[in-house]
């Protein structure tokens, strides 16, 4: 027989299937499926039925309410309070109120001005423009001192969750071995919901600014930290030798090498920890921050959407404008430094170029002159304070559009329906038959089908990290609700998934659509989750699906801009090749786009899901239930093991759906620090 009549046999036979993706899949499943064969029936006959077993649950209430307790009695007493802790608030407070005293010192032009010069130097003319117009909005829309407010708390946590996050970033990028210990830390840093570690906070600090200064930190720091162990581990090897090979010490090379290669990393990391730490604003005012959050918790809390709205625009403009001037400074487009070098920015087009002749320290010398000149000449003729006849009211006409939306969207619209029946179809048809699909599933069989997820896109490493993770929820005594929360995490990552994947290949073939999206993606990034989340109870009412709603929103941006640039990046030559083969532009996409954008699409997933998850509380606040719930009542009672078991749950059910959602091949780049969702902007 020759070669030609036996080739379609070997194409058929048991080693192509086995060769198959289909076959490699029952393949590493097999294993599995042993165990499975062995330890299920051994299982069933110790624990039987579908519940977690109670004999494998440990009740957290005792140790976490005698710690609750044994903090309150001895915070004013044990030295513990008063020579540690204590000096740590009164550095705060002392740090916060010396920045605020120095912004009020500047007055609204001296502030303006500096912001405006600051970017200018950074950035070039158009940004200045639109951090100077930014400001003077906030004094428009009557929110002055709480902007400054504001301001001069996250001077403070910012720099604070910048040193931390250096350090640890440092540590973990030149040492494989405090990667891997400060990696879980991390996680969990990022992961656990802001609500959950409030209360421990308050119990140490109290309510005030030193407790809301903390609670960013430890939500703004884990950015910094990666990032930085991100950009001295990817530091060019031919460079790194070459430092080497000329007899530097290892202080030398980190100094003139690892250091100035990581700096875009750095800076990106600046740009995360300053947007997270103005995400914690509004949540951070629960326990006394003060500024704009109070003033939007404030409102809200009486059912003002207008008032807000006002609150909350200034938190969005602050959020564009540094947002901006960190991402040009990331970018190499900043003026300063290139005077004279003859790289970098200095060297290319960009923002600012036509400035370069006032570069380097006398153009950040003359903008400081100007700043300070602007601020005598506002004190000298007594105009500190933002007039009072320059001020809008926007909340008015807000409410009025707010209840329009309402009396005609809500029910009653031909055709479509109204919101709410929208929201009652969602519930009966998505939300219910998950919900219960999840929790009529054997306890088993949740942790094999983790498993099984886990395995097929991962190691087996990951997969007993995913098994594991899920597994603790049900010792934590919370499985029942840790599904009914999955279910809706679920449901909000698919609907996620549809529209930010369609934004996002439309805004990648079409850069005017970009151009579009872009301002609306920066508004719901930045703008606080309680500003929407009446808008969104208006449409949608109370239940499990407006806290879908807000998730979808809060999670959408992330997807659609890191579903554009892996489009935007994929190979030129292979778009050409395509291209010169007659390929139509719907066959580019499918056969060539999509292909080969699959890790940034698997990295869209990903973030989708833990942004998702992030909003799981601010669902418990709207009638989304289960644990997001459970963590809001923990904090509003004082109950620190309720709340401290569902944050903890949270951060399991983070783990096992990161671990589940991460492809191999990003795993086998050891050491590499992966993204997370609290790292979003940086696609």
């Amino acid at each position: 027989m020759t070669a030609a009549t036996t080739a379609p046999v070997e194409r058929g036979g048991p080693s192509a299937v086995l060769s198959s993706p289909f076959g490699r899949a029952l393949t590493r499943l097999l294993p599995l499926a042993v165990f499975a064969a062995v330890l299920v029936p051994l299982a069933l006959t110790r624990w039987p039925g579908t519940a977690w077993p109670a004999a494998l649950t440990v009740d957290l209430s005792a140790p976490l309410g005698g710690a609750s307790d044994w903090i309150i009695d001895n915070r004013d007493s044990h030295p513990l309070f008063l020579y540690f802790f204590g000096h740590i608030s009164n550095a705060v407070v002392l740090a916060v109120r010396g920045v605020y005293l120095l912004l009020l010192a500047a007055g609204w032009a001296g502030v303006t001005a500096a912001a405006g010069l600051i970017a200018w130097r950074v950035a070039g003319v158009r940004l200045a423009l639109t951090a100077a117009v930014s400001f003077a909005v906030c004094g428009v829309l009557g929110m002055w001192v709480p902007t400054m407010q504001t301001l001069a708390l996250m001077v403070v946590a910012v720099t604070a969750s910048v040193v931390l996050g250096a350090l640890l970033g440092l540590a973990a990028g030149l040492s494989d071995r405090l990667y891997r210990a400060l990696r879980p830390l991390l996680d969990t840093m990022q992961v656990l919901p802001a609500f959950a570690y409030l209360l421990p906070v308050v119990l140490v600090f109290g309510i005030g600014v030193p407790a809301a200064v903390l609670a960013t930190v430890v939500y703004a720091a884990p950015p910094m930290a990666r990032l930085t162990a991100l950009g001295l581990r990817e530091a060019d090897r031919g460079v790194m030798e070459a430092v080497a090979s000329l007899g530097a010490t290892a202080r030398q090379r980190l100094l003139t090498a690892r250091l100035p290669l990581a700096r875009k990393q750095l800076l990106l990391g600046l740009n995360q920890t300053i947007m997270m730490a103005l995400s914690m604003a509004v949540i951070a005012s629960v326990i006394g921050a003060g500024g704009l959050g109070d003033r939007v918790y404030q409102a809200l809390a009486s059912v003002d959407v207008g008032a807000a709205l006002a609150a909350g625009l200034p938190i969005v403009l602050l959020a564009v404008v540094l947002d901006r001037t960190t991402a040009a400074a990331g970018s190499g487009t900043a003026i300063s430094g290139t005077a004279g070098s003859g790289t970098g920015a200095g060297s290319s087009a960009g923002p600012g170029t036509g400035d370069r002749g006032m570069g380097g320290r006398l153009g950040w010398a003359l903008a400081a002159l100007a700043t300070v000149l602007v601020a005598i000449a506002g004190r000298l003729t007594d105009r500190l304070d933002w007039p009072e006849t320059w001020t809008v009211n926007i909340a008015e006409p807000v409410n009025r559009a707010v209840d329009w939306m309402t009396a005609h969207l809500y029910s009653g619209v031909p055709v479509i329906g109204g919101t709410a029946d929208w929201a009652g179809h969602f519930t009966t048809w998505v939300l219910d038959p998950l919900r219960g699909g999840l929790q009529a599933l054997p306890w088993w069989a949740v942790l094999l089908l983790v498993a099984a997820l886990a395995l097929l896109i991962g190691t087996w490493q990951t997969a007993l990290t995913a098994v594991l993770a899920m597994a603790a929820i049900g010792v934590l005594g919370v499985w029942k609700p840790s599904l009914d929360t999955l279910s809706q995490v679920l449901a909000a990552v698919a609907v996620t998934l549809v529209i930010g994947f369609a934004a996002g290949i439309t805004a990648a073939r079409s850069s005017r659509v970009e151009a579009l999206l872009r301002p609306v993606l920066d508004v719901f990034q930045t703008l606080p989750q309680f500003v929407y989340l009446i808008p969104v109870v208006a449409l949608f009412g109370v239940g499990r699906a407006p806290a879908v709603a807000a998730a979808v929103v809060y999670a959408l941006p992330a997807v659609v801009r890191i579903t554009t640039q892996g489009l935007r990046q994929v190979d030129p030559a292979a778009m050409e090749s395509a291209r010169s083969l007659g390929a139509t532009g719907g066959q580019q996409l499918r056969q060539v786009q999509l292909p080969l954008a699959g890790p940034a699409l698997r990295l869209a997933l990903n973030q989708g899901v833990v942004l998702v998850l992030a909003v799981v509380i601010i669902g418990g606040l709207v009638g989304g239930g289960a644990l997001g719930y459970d963590v809001v009542f923990g904090l509003a009672q004082g109950d620190l093991a309720t709340g401290l078991v569902a944050g903890a749950a949270i951060v399991c059910l983070g783990l096992m759906l990161d671990r589940v959602t991460q492809p191999t091949e990003r795993r086998a780049q050891r050491g590499t620090p992966r993204r997370t969702g609290r790292t979003r902007k940086a696609a």
